[in-house]
């Protein structure tokens, strides 16, 4: 059933499925190379003591493999995952998890035909695999010693004896195709802290202190901070920690963006939490994400409401109900007990104010949507920009909001009719208590003849877009989600670029898919190895964030190499800064949007993926503009794969000098020769800052933001990689929420003695 012809050693016995009352042998043994787990076979590996197994199992018809109880003790209902390979990775019904003959653990995908997860222990000396009694997947070499173990690799949970150490994070699961928002980390103070996406940390645990390495959860129900000699200096304790009857027990964080710490309960058979980081789930930042104000209730479970704008459906986005092009003025509505924010972007600005300048503030501020006073002794006003925003209401809360509303008639709530039960009869004039029966039937063929029209142009865009869907189907080989992600065949990608007609960049084409959807074709080296194409493929499809470039498909035929990205109307940003028309619309907001907007998605690949991943290659030209004019970061992650000069050892601080090296390309509209480089530092330096600045766009510059650009930008390039910031720490200070000090001069960009008046005589040319 494994596939070898050899067994370290084996005891068989019969476990049944959760589908009936099937059950077919499985062997417990060390597993060989060569062994291999398949969706079609249903087969697992299982630990010697029964407690734990790997397979798959199902996802609304996609499959993950992961390792889970599988105690006779634990219902099959109830057997948990507590460890999947590549977290929310789903696969296809053919797929396959094996150990192969050259160590190294792969996830074959059969739906697109790829190595969607691998073990990346290829050439380790790996002679066996085993799953052992306390649930970790462990690769050893013949001497026994552990090239890789599960339990360095987590996905959401931890078992008693796994630890996490500051190079580690749990990730929540995702409630959809996007990647979870929260993650559990350790930061450089030993600190355990819950964060949503990349910045906004909710929750932290105990004191800082540098002396903690690591964060473990022992069999007793206890979780623990360790210092360098294992001595616990943090610690918290289960509900029912020592119980001697509790055999089981996990730490996990959830969907929802808590963590948990459950025993499993024999006598109630079910999974119990014992202990939970945050008590009030309203406090779990973006809990009712875009649907509104997180009300806590008795029962313990929030509800999402939304008191300033009706929703049509409870899952239905609850935006603040204004717009900066409001033609008639603005109001402000005001929400005691209630605190609001903003979670695209999760930022604001804070000033101290009283509650009534609070209100003037937000009123005479075109950009502000909604503003919160905390009346908790600090007397704070929270400003807030986006119409994308959450936050919570209860009456222990002392802060108030202020929601801004168009005065606008369109954008006035609409008065809802009271039931026909408690109302009066409607009646054509005042005091007239008669029914105009020729209006009521006029009114109710009117309604018929509305309602017939809408239902007809409703069937007519489902039954378009059914024919479109079928058309894409058609095209790619795979079926209904050809719309998600395609492969296409050489002939294929001749006959959407025709014959490669419009070059569009370097080695970059544009395309047609037969739905009208523009796409961008970028051809690669054609001796690029097949499965390290592929690999890269996976892995660059696998990530998912509103700054980066969305990869539609790809074409990996014998001699063709080629990716297709979403199309950008605009084109990349050297292109644009090149352009003078096009350099007019960039203005100074567009800019430092732009540069917020990449240090976004490469703090997202630095900290935000369930690995780090490397862009390699950051540059102007690897920088799209939407039809907005918004900044998207194409060709990441390929640094394994494009044999580029620029795109060796590929590091975080390798894209956090590019990124540098952007910052001042935007602000001056130069190339960053190091001449530009040179130039752009003394002016700086000579507190001349503004004479960096481009001279050819229109309106004006915010000379903050330019301190604080320039400043983080030559921290950036510091040749001294240490003294770098990280990118989360460049995306605080762009936004305004860490200060930063005048950096040293960049050991590269430094003028040798009696060399500056030659090097600096001119300014180099644009």
């Amino acid at each position: 059933m494994l596939g070898t012809d050899r067994l370290f050693f084996h005891i068989p016995f019969l476990l049944c499925t959760s589908l009936g009352f099937f059950c077919f042998p499985v062997v417990i043994s060390q597993i060989p190379l060569g062994s291999r787990l398949s969706v079609e076979e249903n087969n697992y590996w299982v630990s010697s003591n029964g407690d734990f197994a790997i397979g798959f199992f199902n996802r609304s018809n996609q499959y993950s493999v992961g390792v889970r109880f599988s105690s006779r003790s634990i219902p099959v209902s109830k057997q948990k995952f507590v460890w999947v390979a590549g977290a929310d990775l789903t696969v296809g019904d053919k797929s396959h998890f094996q150990l192969t003959k050259s160590g190294e653990l792969v996830l074959f995908d059969s739906s697109r035909g790829v190595i969607a997860w691998d073990s990346n222990t290829t050439n380790s000396s790996v002679a066996s695999a085993i799953l052992r009694d306390d649930g970790n997947l462990v690769l050893l070499k013949g001497n026994k010693d552990i090239v890789w173990q599960s339990f360095d690799n987590p996905s959401d949970t931890l078992l008693p004896g796994q630890n996490l150490s500051a190079s580690r994070m749990l990730r929540a699961a995702s409630r959809n195709s996007v990647s979870s928002y929260y993650s559990l980390y350790m930061d450089a103070l030993g600190q355990l802290q819950l964060k949503w996406e990349t910045s906004v940390i909710y929750w932290t645990s105990g004191n800082p202190s540098e002396s903690r390495v690591q964060a473990t959860l022992r069999s007793d129900g206890t979780i623990h901070l360790l210092d360098q000699n294992s001595r616990s200096v943090w610690s918290v304790l289960g509900g029912d920690h020592h119980d001697p009857d509790v055999k089981f027990r996990i730490l996990r964080l959830d969907v929802d963006g808590n963590l948990r710490l459950y025993s499993w309960v024999q006598s109630s058979t079910s999974w119990i939490s014992v202990w939970q980081a945050i008590s009030n789930q309203c406090n779990v930042f973006a809990t009712c994400g875009l649907c509104g104000i997180c009300v806590f209730n008795v029962s313990g479970s929030p509800v999402c409401k939304c008191p300033f704008t009706p929703m049509s459906e409870p899952n239905s986005k609850c935006l603040v109900p204004y717009r900066q092009d409001c033609k008639s003025g603005s109001s402000m509505d005001m929400y005691e007990h209630t605190f609001v924010y903003g979670i695209y972007p999760p930022n604001e600005t804070i000033v101290r104010s009283s509650l009534e300048r609070c209100k003037r503030l937000c009123q005479e501020d075109p950009l502000c949507t909604a503003a919160t006073f905390t009346n908790d002794g600090t007397a704070e006003c929270r400003i807030t920009k986006t119409q994308y925003i959450s936050g919570q209401s209860d009456p222990s809360l002392g802060s108030i909001s202020l929601v801004k509303r168009c005065s606008d008639p369109i954008a006035v709530l609409p008065v809802l009719p009271k039931s026909p039960l408690s109302s009066p009869p409607y009646t054509a004039q005042e005091g007239s208590h008669n029914l105009c029966v020729p209006c009521l039937v006029a009114v109710a063929v009117g309604t018929f003849i509305t309602f017939f029209v809408i239902q007809l142009g409703i069937g007519l865009y489902f039954y378009r877009k059914r024919i479109t869907l079928r058309k894409n189907a058609a095209l790619t080989h795979v079926g209904p989600n050809a719309d998600v992600f395609i492969m296409l065949s050489f002939a294929e990608l001749e006959s959407i670029t025709e014959n490669f007609r419009h070059q569009i960049g370097p080695n970059m084409y544009k395309g047609m898919l037969p739905n009208n959807r523009p796409v961008a074709v970028k051809a690669l080296n054609a001796t690029i190895e097949e499965r390290k194409f592929r690999r890269a493929v996976s892995e660059v499809r696998s990530v998912s964030h509103k700054n980066l470039v969305k990869l539609e498909g790809y074409c990996c035929e014998s001699g063709h190499r080629y990716l297709v990205y979403e199309f950008a109307r605009n084109g990349s940003l050297r292109k644009c800064l090149d352009d003078a028309k096009m350099c007019k619309r960039l203005t100074w907001r567009k800019r430092m949007d732009a540069c917020l907007a990449v240090a976004r998605a490469i703090s997202y690949l630095h900290a935000g993926c369930r690995e780090f991943v490397s862009h390699g290659n950051l540059k102007c030209e690897n920088v799209v503009l939407d039809d907005d004019l918004e900044a998207k970061v194409s060709e990441f992650g390929l640094g394994g794969v494009i044999s580029e000069p620029s795109n060796s050892g590929g590091s975080a601080g390798k894209d956090v000098q590019d990124f540098g090296k952007m910052v001042v390309a935007l602000v001056s509209g130069r190339h960053t020769t190091n001449d530009a480089l040179k130039w752009a530092y003394q002016k700086w330096a000579g507190a001349q800052a503004a004479e960096v600045v481009d001279k050819r766009f229109q309106g004006g510059v915010d000379l903050d933001e330019l301190e604080r650009a320039m400043r983080i930008a030559f921290w950036c390039l510091q040749f001294d990689e240490r003294m770098r910031p990280s990118m989360g720490e460049v995306v605080k200070v762009l936004e305004g929420a860490l200060a930063v000090d005048p950096s040293p001069p960049p050991f590269a960009l430094e003028t040798p003695p009696g060399e500056e008046e030659e090097s600096l005589g001119s300014d180099p040319e644009p």
